[in-house]
């Protein structure tokens, strides 16, 4: 395999220390930046006359910096990667420029339904800083929506069926043998909102669909986890919900639900990433670094 001439982290990449040097055994010469570019020309800057580019999911790679960076042949995303239009790259024009862009899938869910359960007992049964109705309660029948069956999605749908509750789902695409397997039936989005007691999504980066219409829908008395790494919802909108009665948000990172919302006392987030746990980020090196192979293999 042909080593890249240099590589640069423009930012964290998120991983443990020992796979960064890992992964800096595959160019000749590596500069890994600690902290995260405030603007374009500083990614310009920090690129330079680069082959290789590395970043996580903070930092945009627009055309901006493609056009100012001509010797970049490879731009590797070290987080999900799903689809182009919700990249913090732009891939098509990477594409047209005959840059390869990578990016993993996968590592991460097994610590997201740990956190979704763990959020969700707590607050049904009181044993955190507030609790949803005046009594205790269990998962055991509670109405659960999900937003979103993809990869996360199926899995959160599975763990919640596992412990009893009443799961529904919307998305983009059905899951017909998933209905199957779980006795989980497929509701338009509004009719979704209208039956459940518990709502979760699972969207990709700036996929909103919860606006003002769709709390009212969704009504009083109710609990949103998003699990997506950016809001899902209009944050104004969700303000407004939050200063109803009896309804609590939470999402397992701050940006998750919104600067403006994350300090009121029924907003509960958290500093870490669920999908960001030591083993998760093993399986994001691994894929990272396979996808490396891969390109330098064919290179």
């Amino acid at each position: 395999m042909k080593k890249f001439k240099k590589m640069v982290a423009i930012e964290p990449t998120k991983l443990l220390p020992e796979w960064d040097q890992k992964l800096k055994e595959y160019a000749e010469e590596a500069i890994f930046y600690t902290d995260i570019p405030q603007d374009a020309q500083t990614i310009i800057e920090r690129i330079g006359d680069t082959d290789c580019v590395m970043l996580s999911f903070t930092s945009f790679i627009d055309r901006q910096v493609l056009d100012a960076c001509p010797n970049i042949r490879y731009i590797g995303i070290c987080a999900s990667l799903y689809a182009p239009e919700n990249a913090n790259v732009d891939i098509l024009y990477a594409n047209e420029k005959g840059i390869v862009v990578t990016g993993v899938r996968d590592y991460g869910d097994e610590g997201v339904k740990e956190y979704a359960i763990s959020e969700l007992v707590r607050l049904l049964q009181g044993r955190g800083p507030a609790m949803w109705k005046e009594e205790p309660l269990e998962l055991t029948d509670v109405k659960v929506g999900i937003i979103g069956m993809g990869t996360v999605g199926s899995l959160l749908a599975r763990t919640m069926d596992f412990f009893g509750m009443d799961v529904n789902y919307f998305s983009r695409t059905r899951k017909p043998e998933l209905e199957k397997e779980l006795g989980m039936d497929y509701l338009p989005l509004a009719e979704l909102l209208g039956n459940v007691d518990i709502l979760i999504t699972c969207l990709n980066k700036n996929v909103v669909l919860l606006d003002e219409a769709a709390f009212a829908t969704f009504g009083n008395g109710k609990i949103l986890m998003n699990v997506s790494i950016a809001p899902s919802h209009e944050v104004s909108a969700l303000k407004n919900w939050l200063a109803q009665p009896g309804n609590f948000a939470f999402s397992d990172t701050e940006a998750g639900l919104g600067a403006e919302v994350i300090d009121l006392p029924n907003a509960f987030t958290g500093k870490i990433n669920a999908g960001l746990t030591s083993l998760a980020k093993v399986r994001l090196a691994q894929k990272v670094i396979k996808n490396i192979e891969v390109f330098q293999t064919k290179g």
